[in-house]
């Protein structure tokens, strides 16, 4: 059954207004419920301009907006406005932050003359707006406008890119406004820009059958760029492409249709966290009437530790083999994970998705899965995919529950079809998708539910290069606008600088002390939560690795009780009747009192939680775990070493 979405207007829907052909220069407002983020938006001569103002004070002006077809600029000239205060309720159907989320907007409809409109929404933590148009046919956009005008004091904080080819992997860049002085480099969306007075995590929501977005520098701040649409690709190795040959447009699609949202979060760095503004946009565009058969849940994830186990109780030769999968399978088992994933090497060539290697039984391992009730995720190359349509029935009557589909790296409007068609054909053969070598989510979770998880992200496989410093952005930037794989759950562990070296296999390090490791199954926000290292380390740690298999994937309620970007993180998360709170901190020593007020009154709860040792900016593995009895009239106190953390789980 489809789920239901209700969209509740209240009473009071202003009349459509006309305005005269003689005005030459016309202006209307916009506020949220609350009256604390404010538009204003102006037309003069057919073009649109508009500023963002944050209690009291403009926080961005005289931002532009149009949209270019067949090489012509879509003109500005106001027909009729339309405003209402509207409600919003939905219960997504994987939800990563709140089980039922509900919100409060004003809408401004804007009807032009030209058989297009521009819809604005103000919601009290953030603003939208889309272009909807009204021409038959096929139509080229040639371009779109989005540009900020971002005061040149203000610090932006920007993924660097030199390529529309990407994985959306690189380091975050943190600086002026004025600074970003090269037009050539350019920076993936969402990207956030503190404001003083506010922060502001711009990205996309609904997007369809369209180009993914970047920005550039400009004179006055930030401006599109868009990748071209791929006339004629070469392939680039045995997994990706090159364009040859590029059309003049950003994309040909229908002329009658509603383009992406463009948004901005504007609130406190806690906001950006609890945001759900990507889901609010997106929600209602769900294409699977049945979605009962998703099932989020943790991964046994076998690459990252090189498929390496062992002990007194693993009597056969490691590797890519069935023996091994059925290790990881028996572990899954042990400890209630949903599923394990034979990453890339179990095919003979990635571009024979199937052709298994006689090193691997799949319908025993299949068998044996189903029988200790953990699924099977394949890895498979995007090309593979995309050169073998039969690809979802066949896996899916091996009995296989997913995919992971890798090194797309790429943003243009064919890649994007390739994502859409991928989701909607494994849909129909029940197969849960997680996308790596991905773009960063735009709302096509919301529009096929069996996506669980977008990569682009430099997470834990990046080794020494994935220090605390660069992920304590990713609650603030990556991860506040969808789901994101992460790859957490080093057991082995050190502080930066002391670990040395790249590649750790078989025995991978994460930087970073043992506590904060553990609490990132809490930060990190996914529908299939990988645990990145080898089963006998888990065995060889039994109380961490009950702590991190205890972790839901999905949660009923979200609240953060400290946040700075880049600096620190501490939220408590609700499933049922549990509260499991996460700390996770950059570099530098963090200390703080939390109020408990968030338990129920009256009541007695055992807490057992995870902290930083005495030594733990040194040795990380330093790790104290404690029980004791809490209720909502108390506080505790959490103190974090550099590149620390604080796990815990608070139960009846």
């Amino acid at each position: 059954m489809r789920r239901i979405l209700l969209f509740a207007t209240c009473a009071l829907i202003l009349p459509t207004v006309l305005f005269g052909s003689n005005s030459k220069a016309q202006s209307v407002n916009l506020t949220s419920p609350d009256g604390v983020i404010r538009l204003n938006i102006r037309i003069t001569d057919q073009k649109m301009t508009y500023d963002v103002a944050y209690d009291g004070e403009v926080v961005l002006s005289n931002n532009k907006l149009g949209l270019t077809i067949d090489h012509n600029t879509l003109p500005v000239r106001l027909k009729s406005k339309t405003e209402a205060r509207r409600h919003q309720s939905f219960d997504p159907v994987v939800p990563l932050k709140f089980s039922h989320i509900e919100k409060e907007y004003n809408e401004l409809v804007l009807k032009m003359k030209d058989h297009y409109s521009i819809v604005w929404r103000a919601y009290n933590d953030g603003i939208a707006y889309r272009f909807v148009t009204e021409f038959g046919g096929r139509i080229h956009v040639s371009d779109e406008q989005v540009e900020l005008g971002v005061n040149p004091e203000y610090v932006i904080h920007i993924q660097p890119e030199h390529s529309f080819q990407s994985a959306f992997e690189n380091e975050y860049g943190h600086i002026l406004m004025k600074q970003w002085q090269t037009p050539a480099e350019m920076s993936n969306i969402p990207v956030l820009i503190d404001a003083g007075k506010c922060m502001i995590l711009f990205s996309e929501a609904d997007h369809i059958d369209y180009p993914r977005m970047f920005f550039t520098h400009s004179e006055t701040g930030m401006v599109q760029k868009f990748p071209k649409v791929w006339l004629e690709t070469a392939p680039v190795g045995d997994r990706q492409s090159r364009p040859v040959r590029e059309a003049d447009y950003i994309a040909e699609t229908a002329g009658s249709r509603c383009f992406p949202w463009r948004y901005m979060v504007i609130g406190s760095d806690s906001d950006l966290v609890t945001n759900t503004m990507n889901a609010c946009l997106s929600s209602d565009s769900c294409e699977l009437d049945d979605t009962s058969w998703i099932e989020p849940g943790q991964v046994a994830w076998d690459w990252w530790n090189g498929k390496c186990v062992w002990g007194p109780d693993v009597d056969f030769k490691t590797g890519i083999n069935t023996e091994t999968y059925k290790y990881y399978i028996d572990f899954a088992s042990r400890y209630g994970l949903k599923y394990i994933i034979l990453d890339e090497g179990w095919n003979v060539n990635v571009n024979r998705p199937f052709d298994i290697i006689p090193e691997i039984d799949m319908p025993e391992l299949v068998a044996y899965g189903k029988e200790r009730n953990v699924g099977l995720i394949l890895w498979v190359s995007w090309y593979a995919v995309l050169n073998n349509p039969d690809i979802f029935k066949t896996y899916s009557d091996w009995g296989v529950k997913g995919m992971k589909i890798d090194f797309m790296n790429r943003t243009d409007q064919s890649i994007v079809h390739f994502y859409e068609n991928t989701l909607r054909e494994a849909a129909k053969n029940h197969l849960i998708i997680d996308f790596h070598g991905a773009m960063t989510p735009g709302g096509m979770e919301y529009r096929f539910p069996n996506l669980m998880a977008y990569e682009g992200v430099r997470g834990l496989e990046w080794n020494d290069k994935c220090i605390p410093d660069n992920c304590l952005y990713l609650p603030f930037i990556r991860n506040a606008v969808g789901a994101m794989d992460f790859t957490p759950g080093a057991m082995v562990c050190a502080q930066p600088g002391i670990a040395g070296g790249h590649t750790y296999i078989p025995i991978p390090i994460g930087l970073g002390t043992r506590a904060y490791h553990m609490a990132l199954f809490i930060t990190c926000e996914t529908g299939t939560q990988m645990l990145a290292d080898s089963p006998t380390r888990y065995y060889q740690n039994p109380e961490c690795t009950d702590f991190i298999t205890s972790v839901p994937v999905t949660w009923d309620e979200t609240r953060v009780l400290k946040a700075k970007a880049g600096q620190y993180l501490v939220e408590a998360k609700r499933k049922g009747d549990k509260w499991f709170i996460a700390g996770i901190g950059n570099h530098n020593p963090h200390s703080f009192e939390i109020s408990l007020d968030f338990l129920n009154d009256g009541e007695q709860y055992t807490m057992t939680s995870f902290r930083d040792g005495p030594n733990a900016g040194y040795q990380a593995l330093d790790c104290r775990k404690s029980v004791s009895q809490v209720t909502s009239t108390q506080t505790i106190k959490i103190e974090m070493a550099g590149n620390g953390g604080f796990a815990a789980v608070i139960s009846r």
